[in-house]
């Protein structure tokens, strides 16, 4: 494990921050304290915690202070790390219930103080061993999958890039075969010698003569300028056919790792706080063949993202503690969760909230109810990202 790994411990009361650092400090090289409100994200921001303590006297306290992180914040939604709230009884199944849903990583009860001392050192350690193996094991299968997909348009383009360019070159060799301009300009000197417009200069004696002297030299004409065609046309021809040869192996990889990718279900984050909407969105997306992460507020939806990557959000417009929009803008601002698209859901059609959420930068948009057919289209398209921004549908 780690020297390096930083511990902050977040509360507004000085004594019981000093306590806690004092629990820690014998285990843990770099422990700081955090216990002016004021400067809460400054210090959060500045000292980039592995492990966040929140040792607030209330459960209350502890949410409101990270749900402030997540809203003025700009290192919490992309920095990894885990949290750890110390609680007393009273608030102990509510917050393992915040736990459970991933609001919080993990929970100790500390007041009133117990037998367990060196239980808040091992949930340290605890987490502390999650981030190195996270760290250690790199990017998860769905990550592979995700971009594997992408390679399934990539892949078409080339074919189809490759198969346009043999269609110009022989395109090409067919125009400049089936006429000449050397073989034209002999047929008008033919034809205005016959009519006598060069007599001044020529003299024509045989007509039938020169005609045939003129079809020998055209002929003639004809076969150097083709042979000079095909000697020129030619090798970007087998430069075309090496090319095909050297990227059918990469081609066929890319044939087996689509079927490997299919054996991996994408996985879609909702975040939306009616129940309902989960229910029936989970529904939907299993016949789809996905799976499904929930959250019920935007704070949650930010705690989810740091221990699991979507393929696609599914974001309600209007979230309790804050709204899709905004959350959005976060979500495409923070560069670990930039690329993965998102599609906005909303019961209002307001041409306002549609425009601002394209700019947020939305992927798509869907206003309830909604039709099965079409949500399931613009889920399946923002896979494979295949959709660009569009309007309300």
């Amino acid at each position: 494990m780690s020297s390096d790994h930083r511990i902050l411990i977040a509360t507004d009361v000085t004594g019981d921050a000093e306590l806690v650092r004092r629990m820690l400090a014998n285990e843990f090289s770099h422990v700081d304290k955090s216990v002016d409100p004021d400067k809460a994200v400054q210090d959060f921001d500045s000292l980039r915690p592995n492990v966040l303590i929140l040792a607030f006297n209330s459960l209350d306290k502890a949410e409101t202070y990270y749900l402030g992180l997540y809203r003025l914040g700009k290192q919490v939604h992309a920095l990894e790390h885990r949290t750890i709230i110390l609680c007393n009884k009273d608030d102990l199944h509510r917050v393992y219930g915040l736990c459970r849903k991933q609001y919080f990583d993990d929970y100790v009860l500390f007041w009133p103080m117990g037998h367990d001392a060196p239980r808040l050192p091992m949930a340290v350690h605890h987490a502390l061993r999650q981030l190195d193996a996270s760290a250690a094991t790199g990017p998860s299968v769905a990550e592979f999958a995700s971009q594997a997909r992408k390679l399934a348009g990539l892949q078409l383009q080339l074919e189809q890039y490759m198969e346009r360019g043999t269609e110009h070159i022989d395109h090409a060799r067919d125009a400049l075969q089936s006429g000449t301009q050397a073989a034209s300009g002999l047929d008008g000197l033919a034809s205005r010698l016959h009519r006598g417009e060069l007599g001044s200069m020529v003299e024509v004696k045989d007509a039938p003569g020169l005609q045939r002297e003129i079809n020998q030299l055209k002929a003639m004409e004809l076969v150097a300028f083709n042979k000079t065609i095909e000697s020129a046309v030619e090798p970007v021809r087998g430069w075309a056919n090496d090319l095909k040869g050297a990227l059918s192996p990469g081609l066929e990889s890319i044939h087996k790792l689509q079927a490997l990718v299919k054996r991996v279900r994408p996985l879609v984050l909702l975040v939306d706080d009616d129940e309902f909407q989960h229910k029936l969105l989970r529904r939907l997306l299993q016949e789809a063949g996905c799976d499904l992460m929930s959250a019920m507020t935007g704070t949650e939806a930010q705690t989810v993202l740091r221990s699991r990557l979507p393929d696609l959000i599914v974001m309600d417009v209007q979230l309790p503690d804050t709204d899709g929009i905004t959350l959005t803008r976060r979500i495409r601002a923070t560069e670990r969760f930039a690329a993965i698209p998102v599609l906005m859901i909303t019961g209002q059609s307001d041409k306002g909230v549609v425009v601002k959420s394209i700019q947020a930068g939305a992927a798509g948009f869907l206003v309830k109810p909604f039709n099965k057919d079409l949500l399931l289209a613009k889920i399946s398209a923002n896979l494979r990202g295949a959709e660009s921004p569009s309007g309300a549908d």
